[in-house]
């Protein structure tokens, strides 16, 4: 039987280029070459698309993208953050009309939106912290309520608004990007403004949330209309957040998988991300990052990643191992999902 070609996209145009060629990694030393004849594909920072010659470790210039990917069968982006897991390559995937790994366009493009994402899960009847929209637009910023009518304001009075809304601390975020890049915690106004300006720099779109004290779980997802949910993991921080040095930087953050809380408590987690991954349509894979109020042990549901990391320490193949399905056949599943409808 002749092997599956396939092409594993790593890279990117994003802030998480580096993270990404990290899962790749991963993901290329666990793939059966019995099964597949793998076709690394490198997509540098300024757009350009290279073939990586393995075992040689040398890259040269692909120069007819559609006419290569044609000539594949299945795609794989190992792909985190803007145009990766936005939707933007999906597009690409689907004009060429190839399978590929992972969610379509829609779910991709909602699932990378931390603003709309918000909007889907409370049309889920998901519980969410509570939460405020602002746009930064030249010097101002547009602050957007629940009904999406805008008010133009300086930052101050941003500020001024947002703090009579929710309670400290709180989260600013990029409402388009991933690792936890451009998120700062707030304890107050001059922290909120300096955090709105820090995330303006990632994107003009702005998520600002209502800190929850408690705990942070994440449980993984697999399947198409059928679909499994791993068992829940706990991510210990070393820092006060889970920022972008806390996951890939500080050897101290670490996680406890299975999490340390009630089964009722698993169950209806695993649950909740199965509805969560139905409601932005998505397919394939992804992984649900939830919140366990401390004091309630209510659960509050935080974001979906359409594409996780891949990497040897990542939390979405950790949770499937400690489910029972170890990464090269987790890896299989997912690429077999992908020729499905």
């Amino acid at each position: 039987m002749s092997k599956i070609k396939l092409g594993v996209i790593f890279g990117g145009m994003s802030t998480e280029n580096e993270v990404s060629v990290i899962s790749a990694q991963s993901v290329l030393e666990n793939l059966e070459r019995e099964k597949y004849q793998v076709f690394p594909i490198y997509l540098d920072k300024d757009g350009k698309w290279y073939e990586y010659i393995e075992g040689v470790n040398d890259k040269q210039e692909i120069q007819n993208v559609i006419e290569y990917l044609k000539k594949l069968d299945i795609l794989f982006p190992v792909l985190h953050g803007l145009y990766g897991e936005d939707g933007t390559i999906q597009g690409l995937f689907e004009l060429v009309k190839k399978p590929y790994v992972g969610c379509g366009v829609l779910a991709s493009s909602i699932g990378m939106d931390k603003v709309y994402t918000k909007v889907v899960f409370h049309q889920a009847n998901l519980k969410q912290a509570k939460y405020e929209y602002i746009r930064k637009h030249q010097q101002d910023y547009i602050y957007i309520d629940k009904t999406f009518q805008e008010e133009t304001m300086k930052l101050e009075d941003v500020v001024e608004r947002v703090s009579s809304q929710m309670k400290f601390p709180m989260f600013v975020k990029p409402s388009n990007s991933g690792s936890s890049v451009g998120i700062n915690k707030a304890k107050n106004k001059e922290e909120l403004k300096q955090a709105i300006e820090y995330a303006s720099q990632f994107d003009h779109k702005i998520l600002i949330e209502e800190g929850i004290i408690g705990k942070e779980v994440e449980c993984a997802v697999l399947g198409n209309e059928e679909v499994i949910a791993s068992c829940v993991g706990e991510i210990k921080s070393a820092e006060e957040f889970y920022s972008y040095d806390a996951k890939y930087k500080n050897q101290q953050s670490r996680t406890e998988i299975p999490a340390n809380i009630p089964e009722t408590l698993s169950d209806e987690i695993r649950k909740q991300a199965i509805k969560a991954f139905k409601a932005i349509n998505g397919k394939g894979l992804s992984r649900v990052d939830f919140f366990i109020e401390q004091e309630t042990n209510e659960i509050y549901i935080n974001e979906i990643n359409t594409l996780p990391g891949f990497t040897s320490i990542s939390m979405y193949p950790k949770l499937f191992e400690a489910s029972g399905i170890h990464y090269p056949e987790l890896l299989n599943k997912i690429i077999t999902l992908s020729a499905k409808d």
